[in-house]
């Protein structure tokens, strides 16, 4: 391999990328990251205002982007969200399923209506988008789907029973979704993160928080830029020949 093939390898220059969740912590360092590397970014956020002001932010980078108001844990918007996509930029060739509903119940005090709420968001959002999207990946030249699941996929998460089920389902889907698609010359993979420095981990108190970040190795949080780079080998040509699987970023929280 020669040097001009090598600095190629990151590069999305042309690609058009969905990023759900795209408006704060690893969505949006992602929807940032892909525009440094050349690629036109679609964020969507359930928030109009986070929408227009990502929008902005992206393009005074230097970027292409559109920001669509669209909530995951529903199904129209989602046939809205890839409308637009392809009326703006008229192809997709990377969709990133970061959006989450990080809500929590302990077990004996489940109700039907959190149920929905988290696995419409955490699971049959992110699914029926990469349905909606098939088609026009299917155009692609080098299409890529990217599920940000949880490293709490993997471990005993009594705390966050209903976000962690949803989250290691998506992991399921994403296995699924490779075989299937893998004819098609889509590849599937997953991110999974640990204690990410970002607003769901600091809802929680000062006392967990130190404890998630210090249960890992590496013992601290991670950044969200830290997670542009796995993204970035999912789903740019350095990872042209990874299907199926998933990246642990955890700073060593997760054996495996």
């Amino acid at each position: 391999m020669n040097r001009e093939k090598l600095g190629r390898l990151f590069d999305l220059t042309g690609r058009v990328a969905i990023v759900t969740g795209g408006t704060r912590g690893i969505g949006r360092a992602i929807a940032e990251g892909f525009v440094a590397a050349g690629a036109k970014v679609v964020v969507a956020s359930r928030k109009v205002e986070a929408c227009a002001e990502t929008e902005e932010h992206l393009c005074a980078l230097g970027g292409e982007a559109l920001g669509v108001p669209t909530h995951m844990g529903e199904l129209p918007p989602l046939r809205a969200l890839v409308a637009k996509t392809l009326d703006r930029f008229g192809r997709l060739d990377i969709v990133v399923n970061n959006a989450a509903n990080a809500l929590r119940q302990d077990f004996g005090r489940f109700t039907a209506e959190a149920w929905e709420k988290s696995y419409a968001v955490n699971l049959r959002g992110p699914v029926f988008l990469v349905q909606e999207a098939l088609p026009h990946l299917e155009k692609s030249p080098a299409a890529a789907i990217l599920n940000v699941i949880s490293a709490g996929a993997f471990l005993f998460s009594p705390f966050q029973a209903m976000y962690a089920g949803g989250k290691a389902a998506l992991y399921s889907f994403t296995r699924s979704m490779a075989a299937d698609f893998a004819p098609r010359r889509i590849r599937v993979n997953a991110l999974a993160p640990g204690t990410v420095d970002t607003d769901m981990v600091r809802n929680n108190t000062p006392e967990m928080q130190k404890a998630m970040a210090g249960a890992a190795l590496l013992r601290r949080a991670a950044h969200p830029d830290e997670m542009v780079g796995p993204a970035l080998f999912l789903c740019s040509d350095a990872g042209s020949f990874v299907t199926g699987q998933v990246v642990i970023a955890d700073g060593g929280l997760v054996p495996h």
